[in-house]
């Protein structure tokens, strides 16, 4: 029951379609401009750079703020961070799926950073920083450092988890490793079209259009 509270509270917090409130403010769905995503690339592309600083603030900070309110309530069980991580999950799935939007959000990339912080072993913050940063950079494709982000960070937590440096149960990291490797998976398949063009060279390279 704690897990399944622990996602629809997470859900909730998904739910804050930062890029679709902002564009409605400026009069647009941002899921018709661009490529459709409601996410902090497209917002920088269409609306420009402080609305995409607000819209990967939020969306990393939702997620951050559900993880926080679950540990507060099983901080107790012994299992808090574990609970953190499906709050965490269910933001994401709020974040891409949001129901009152037909199920059509975001690819998830802001607020699974947002969950990275949120998980605190701050060794492995600058680990995904760089597995998404240097991809990133070095070729102007966001979604291969987001695709490179999501595997470095399962694969750091899955390592980690083999050496013991978490406090908790071994049915819990296994659980928790579980969880990690299905948003991944859900990652690709979020990013299912741009590993087509990434794979044919027409993916299009970052830029903002509009200040």
């Amino acid at each position: 029951m704690e897990r399944i509270i622990s996602l629809v509270i997470g859900y909730a917090f998904g739910l804050i379609q930062t890029s679709y409130i902002i564009g409605r403010i400026k009069g647009i769905d941002i899921r018709t401009k661009g490529s459709g995503n409601a996410g902090t690339t497209n917002t920088l592309r269409v609306l420009g750079l402080k609305a995409g600083i607000i819209t990967l603030a939020v969306d990393i900070l939702k997620c951050i703020a559900a993880a926080v309110v679950v540990r507060a309530i099983y901080r107790s069980t012994g299992l808090a961070v574990l609970y953190g991580v499906y709050a965490c999950a269910g933001t994401v799935l709020g974040h891409d799926f949001p129901f009152y939007l037909g199920f059509k959000g975001g690819k998830g990339v802001a607020a699974s950073a947002g969950m990275i912080l949120a998980f605190g072993d701050w060794i492995l913050v600058p680990i995904a920083a760089a597995c998404f940063f240097i991809p990133a950079i070095a070729t102007r494709y966001v979604s291969l450092g987001s695709l490179c982000l999501e595997s470095g960070f399962f694969v750091s937590v899955l390592v980690s988890c083999l050496l013991g440096r978490y406090p908790l149960p071994t049915g819990a990291c296994v659980e928790m490793c579980v969880i990690f490797g299905l948003l991944t998976l859900l990652n690709f398949v979020q990013h299912r079209a741009n590993i087509r063009r990434l794979a044919t060279g027409t993916e299009n390279k970052f830029s903002i259009h509009r200040s």
